[in-house]
């Protein structure tokens, strides 16, 4: 999972440093996210997923997570008026971060039981692999 991690780390710098700051910004409808706002929901997720999997290590078992309104969040950050650049330092340090908690678990950890969508019990290591596959889209998203 760590390597998958990295290597999206790796594409999402190199791809996001190819855009000009007004591709960055461009909105193909007023209601789509831009670019910069996709890259602003993978900093949200980022730091609700680093919490998620700091939290599990220590609270009571089952872990339930708790949603967050995504659309709400990149309103309130105002992704759309911030510096791609602080953007992607920013998500690329706190995805480092995760890094290292993904790196810290052991086979145990990674079969600690976690709650989802208000009844589906899951584990730690789907909870991590689903947020990488999560970044990924997303980047996908942004490439195209």
């Amino acid at each position: 999972m760590v390597n998958d991690l990295e290597r999206e780390l790796d594409f999402g710098v190199h791809l996001i440093s190819k855009f000009t700051e007004e591709e960055m910004a461009l909105k193909s409808t007023p209601e789509k996210w831009s670019k910069k706002e996709i890259l602003g929901h993978l900093i949200d997720s980022a730091i609700n997923n680093l919490q998620r999997f700091i939290e599990i290590q220590f609270a009571e078992k089952l872990y339930v997570v708790r949603k967050y309104n995504q659309v709400e969040l990149v309103k309130a950050n105002d992704y759309q008026n911030s510096e791609t650049r602080e953007l992607l330092n920013f998500w690329l340090s706190i995805n480092k971060r995760i890094k290292k908690v993904i790196e810290k678990q052991t086979e145990e950890t990674l079969k600690y039981k976690v709650q989802i969508n208000d009844e589906r019990i899951v584990d730690l290591r789907f909870l991590i692999k689903d947020y990488i596959d999560h970044l990924a889209h997303h980047l996908q998203q942004i490439r195209n």
